[in-house]
Protein backbone atom coordinates (compact mmCIF):
# COMPACT_ATOMS: atom_id res chain seq x y z
CA UNK A 1 0.00 0.00 0.00
CA UNK A 2 1.15 3.52 -0.86
CA UNK A 3 0.68 6.23 1.78
CA UNK A 4 -0.60 9.36 0.01
CA UNK A 5 -0.48 12.95 1.23
CA UNK A 6 -2.48 15.86 -0.22
CA UNK A 7 -1.77 19.58 -0.10
CA UNK A 8 -2.95 22.81 -1.70
CA UNK A 9 -6.44 23.28 -0.32
CA UNK A 10 -7.69 26.56 1.01
CA UNK A 11 -10.40 29.19 1.11
CA UNK A 12 -11.13 30.91 -2.20
CA UNK A 13 -13.89 32.89 -3.83
CA UNK A 14 -15.97 31.69 -6.75
CA UNK A 15 -14.02 32.06 -9.97
CA UNK A 16 -10.63 31.58 -8.31
CA UNK A 17 -8.17 28.76 -8.89
CA UNK A 18 -6.40 26.19 -6.74
CA UNK A 19 -3.80 23.54 -7.41
CA UNK A 20 -3.96 20.38 -5.35
CA UNK A 21 -0.98 18.05 -5.10
CA UNK A 22 -0.62 14.45 -4.01
CA UNK A 23 2.63 12.78 -3.06
CA UNK A 24 3.59 9.30 -1.91
CA UNK A 25 5.11 10.09 1.47
CA UNK A 26 8.68 9.85 0.28
CA UNK A 27 8.07 6.78 -1.87
CA UNK A 28 7.99 6.59 -5.64
CA UNK A 29 4.69 6.02 -7.43
CA UNK A 30 3.93 2.56 -8.72
CA UNK A 31 3.25 3.18 -12.40
CA UNK A 32 0.69 0.35 -12.46
CA UNK A 33 -1.73 2.44 -10.39
CA UNK A 34 -4.34 4.74 -11.85
CA UNK A 35 -4.82 7.75 -9.56
CA UNK A 36 -7.82 9.93 -8.83
CA UNK A 37 -9.28 12.78 -6.82
CA UNK A 38 -12.47 12.41 -4.82
CA UNK A 39 -14.28 15.01 -2.73
CA UNK A 40 -16.72 14.93 0.14
CA UNK A 41 -18.88 17.84 1.23
CA UNK A 42 -20.42 18.05 4.71
CA UNK A 43 -23.37 15.71 4.98
CA UNK A 44 -22.68 14.20 1.56
CA UNK A 45 -21.10 10.99 0.34
CA UNK A 46 -17.66 10.99 -1.21
CA UNK A 47 -17.82 11.50 -4.98
CA UNK A 48 -15.46 11.03 -7.87
CA UNK A 49 -13.95 14.17 -9.39
CA UNK A 50 -11.12 13.29 -11.78
CA UNK A 51 -8.64 10.54 -12.55
CA UNK A 52 -5.53 9.84 -14.59
CA UNK A 53 -4.18 6.60 -15.98
CA UNK A 54 -0.99 5.12 -14.66
CA UNK A 55 1.05 6.38 -17.62
CA UNK A 56 -0.50 9.86 -17.49
CA UNK A 57 -1.82 9.58 -21.03
CA UNK A 58 -5.52 9.18 -20.23
CA UNK A 59 -7.79 11.29 -18.02
CA UNK A 60 -11.46 11.16 -17.12
CA UNK A 61 -13.65 13.57 -15.17
CA UNK A 62 -16.93 14.15 -13.43
CA UNK A 63 -19.18 15.92 -15.94
CA UNK A 64 -19.56 19.08 -13.87
CA UNK A 65 -15.80 19.76 -13.77
CA UNK A 66 -14.94 19.02 -17.40
CA UNK A 67 -13.21 21.99 -18.98
CA UNK A 68 -12.40 23.52 -15.59
CA UNK A 69 -10.15 20.96 -13.90
CA UNK A 70 -6.93 19.44 -15.25
CA UNK A 71 -5.25 16.41 -13.72
CA UNK A 72 -1.60 15.56 -14.31
CA UNK A 73 1.07 13.27 -12.92
CA UNK A 74 4.83 13.06 -12.94
CA UNK A 75 5.85 9.55 -12.02
CA UNK A 76 9.54 10.46 -12.01
CA UNK A 77 8.87 13.05 -9.30
CA UNK A 78 6.11 10.96 -7.67
CA UNK A 79 3.62 13.84 -7.84
CA UNK A 80 0.01 13.84 -9.00
CA UNK A 81 -1.80 17.16 -9.20
CA UNK A 82 -5.10 18.73 -10.12
CA UNK A 83 -5.37 22.31 -11.33
CA UNK A 84 -8.83 23.67 -10.59
CA UNK A 85 -9.99 26.84 -12.31
CA UNK A 86 -13.27 28.76 -12.28
CA UNK A 87 -14.20 27.25 -8.93
CA UNK A 88 -17.88 27.24 -8.09
CA UNK A 89 -19.80 27.20 -4.79
CA UNK A 90 -20.70 23.60 -5.68
CA UNK A 91 -17.02 22.57 -5.66
CA UNK A 92 -16.09 22.67 -1.95
CA UNK A 93 -15.28 19.68 0.19
CA UNK A 94 -12.45 17.58 1.50
CA UNK A 95 -10.46 16.50 -1.53
CA UNK A 96 -8.63 13.19 -1.26
CA UNK A 97 -6.24 11.57 -3.68
CA UNK A 98 -6.39 7.84 -4.23
CA UNK A 99 -4.51 5.11 -6.04
CA UNK A 100 -6.27 2.21 -7.72
CA UNK A 101 -5.26 -1.40 -7.65
CA UNK A 102 -3.00 -2.51 -10.51
CA UNK A 103 -5.74 -4.53 -12.24
CA UNK A 104 -8.70 -2.28 -11.54
CA UNK A 105 -11.50 -1.59 -14.01
CA UNK A 106 -11.09 0.69 -17.00
CA UNK A 107 -11.66 4.37 -16.12
CA UNK A 108 -12.83 3.57 -12.60
CA UNK A 109 -14.96 6.11 -10.74
CA UNK A 110 -15.94 4.12 -7.65
CA UNK A 111 -14.17 4.69 -4.35
CA UNK A 112 -14.17 0.93 -3.81
CA UNK A 113 -11.83 0.52 -6.79
CA UNK A 114 -9.13 2.63 -5.14
CA UNK A 115 -7.17 1.00 -2.37
CA UNK A 116 -4.78 3.71 -1.15
CA UNK A 117 -5.94 7.09 0.18
CA UNK A 118 -4.62 10.29 1.63
CA UNK A 119 -6.15 12.14 4.58
CA UNK A 120 -7.59 14.90 2.40
CA UNK A 121 -7.20 18.65 1.98
CA UNK A 122 -10.02 21.13 2.58
CA UNK A 123 -11.33 23.29 -0.24
CA UNK A 124 -13.81 26.03 0.61
CA UNK A 125 -15.41 28.24 -2.04
CA UNK A 126 -17.25 31.38 -1.02
CA UNK A 127 -19.70 33.26 -3.20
Amino acid sequence: QVQLVESGGGLVQAGDSLRLSCTANGRTFDTYYDMAWFRQAPGEEREFVAAIGYTGGTTWFKDSVKGRFIITRDNRKSIMAMQMTSLLPADPGVYSCAAATPLGPLEATRAADFGSWGQGTQVTVSS
